[in-house]
């Protein structure tokens, strides 16, 4: 009997306070989707709360603005974290914008000319490895840049030493032709 009596309060509790809350909202008008729109804070989880922020995290945020379609503000957060950090994540992310055609008339250049500057970058951590990869195989294919095989293979060997599985199998792949 304890046990429902318990469940009862806690129920009874929680009744209480959604009818009190219930009265809260009613009490002023129910909001327009253009008031919640204009008078909201902005939520520290949006992408647009961050296009002007000058902490380093904002870099993420470019990728769920890119992927919600607003790439004015990828673009935006990606080339300031690019001028503020040299972070070669979003210079990723803004080649791959600009070769979809969304930064530009020269944007296929404009993205390889990102994938050299992130593969020169000294980092050996994961995107700088990326970077030496795609930067590879732009190389090879003559896409965006000249057309290099032989700095095509030193830049897929960096990355395939530095532990990239694509970059080795595309070596393979060339040394079978």
């Amino acid at each position: 009997m304890t046990g429902i009596r318990s469940m009862w309060a806690v129920g009874g509790a929680l009744g209480l306070c959604l009818a009190v809350a219930g009265v809260a909202l009613h009490a002023e008008p129910s909001p327009t989707a253009e008031t919640l729109v204009d008078e909201r804070p902005e939520s520290d989880l949006s992408y647009t709360a961050w296009v002007d922020s000058n902490k380093r995290f904002k870099c993420l945020y470019g990728y769920a603005a890119d992927k919600t379609g607003d790439h004015e503000a990828a673009i935006r957060i990606f080339e300031d974290c690019i001028d503020r950090w040299e972070d070669v994540y979003s210079m990723i992310w803004l080649a791959q914008i600009l070769e979809n055609g969304q930064g530009g008339p020269n944007g296929v250049e404009r993205a390889t000319a990102l994938m050299k500057r992130g593969a020169a970058h000294p980092d050996t951590s994961g995107y700088a490895t990326l970077a030496r990869y795609h930067y590879g195989m732009a190389l090879l294919s003559g896409h965006g840049v000249e057309k290099d095989e032989t700095g095509a293979r030193r830049w897929l060997e960096r990355a395939a030493r530095e532990g990239l599985p694509e970059a080795q199998e595309q070596l393979d792949r060339m040394a079978e032709h």
